[in-house]
């Protein structure tokens, strides 16, 4: 039988509220809370990150303060540049590629939860995994939902709400976003 944390890797439905995982929730709360409070420059903050998160390549800037679920599911590639107040719901995968560009207040949200009312009664929920490619700018406030993959070279406009993926090299913006010509 698999684990609550097993099953949220997979993506499958599980019960955030098992010990396993409040207890990884209670550590990247910890690590949160030294990173947000740390003044040190955003290249010294380097140590910091990769003790956090899956993968961070060179050059990686996140201004505080900055949230996520887990941590452990976030992959940055080099020069990935995350602005102030970003928050990253990580209950499966998010991959950032080299170079992109995020604005502040920018929600990245893997989290889902189930359209029938019985099991949100239960307390389950699943992630769907989020992916963006290299060089992308995602305008401040945007949000990303479940299951969007964003391909290289793609905007977010400011504001925009992400509920489809967006091809490589386009334009997205508005709520929903909708691609512009």
């Amino acid at each position: 039988m698999p684990s609550e944390k097993q099953k949220m890797l997979a993506g499958a439905l599980y019960r955030a509220d098992d010990p396993e995982l409040v207890a990884d929730n209670r550590r990247i709360g910890d690590w949160m809370a030294r990173f947000n409070a740390t003044t040190a420059r955003p290249q010294d903050r380097d140590p910091l990150l990769r003790e956090a998160f899956g993968h961070v390549g060179r050059d990686v800037t996140i201004r505080p303060p900055f949230h996520c679920d887990y941590g452990y599911n976030i992959n940055l590639g080099d020069g990935v540049f995350l602005n102030f107040n970003c928050v990253i719901l990580d209950v499966v995968a998010v991959t950032i590629g080299d170079g992109t560009q995020i604005g502040p207040g920018v929600q990245i949200l893997t989290a889902d939860h189930p359209r029938d009312p019985q099991a949100r009664r239960e307390m389950l929920e699943f992630g769907r995994p989020i992916a963006i490619g290299r060089n992308v700018w995602i305008g401040g406030g945007a949000i990303i939902l479940p299951g969007v993959t964003i391909g290289d070279d793609a905007i977010i406009g400011a504001g925009s709400v992400v509920t489809r993926d967006v091809p490589a090299g386009r334009t997205a913006v508005g709520n929903p976003a909708r691609l512009r010509p």
